[in-house]
């Protein structure tokens, strides 16, 4: 009788091992595939929007496409046509739609 209690008290603490391991591995996994590369995306935009410049082509997130014709602290001015400019601010400026695809060689 007491070596089956201690067979047993044996197997219930591998399991719950096993399962602290199992669970450690799928953090693990969801912060390699989710966190971590949106932490970067969000670095990348962030360092888009501080080096925009004039004369750099440039997409909202709304869609409007436009050249910048002046940067202000949060603001810019998007000359859209010869003579017709909008104000907006710096984070409606997408860098996903904004960036030039690489051609590869």
């Amino acid at each position: 009788m007491i070596s089956t209690v201690l067979a047993q008290a044996a197997a219930g603490g591998g399991g719950i091992l096993g399962q602290v391991f199992l669970f450690g591995s799928i953090i693990l996994i969801m912060y390699f595939f989710m966190i971590r590369p949106q932490q970067k995306k969000q670095k990348d935009s962030k360092k888009f929007i501080e080096e925009i410049k004039k004369g750099d082509e440039v997409v909202t997130i709304g869609g409007i496409h436009g050249k910048v014709h002046t940067v202000e602290s949060d603001t810019v001015i998007l000359e859209i046509d010869r003579s017709m400019k909008i104000k907006v601010e710096k984070s409606a400026i997408s860098l996903d739609f904004s960036k030039k695809p690489e051609t590869k060689k």
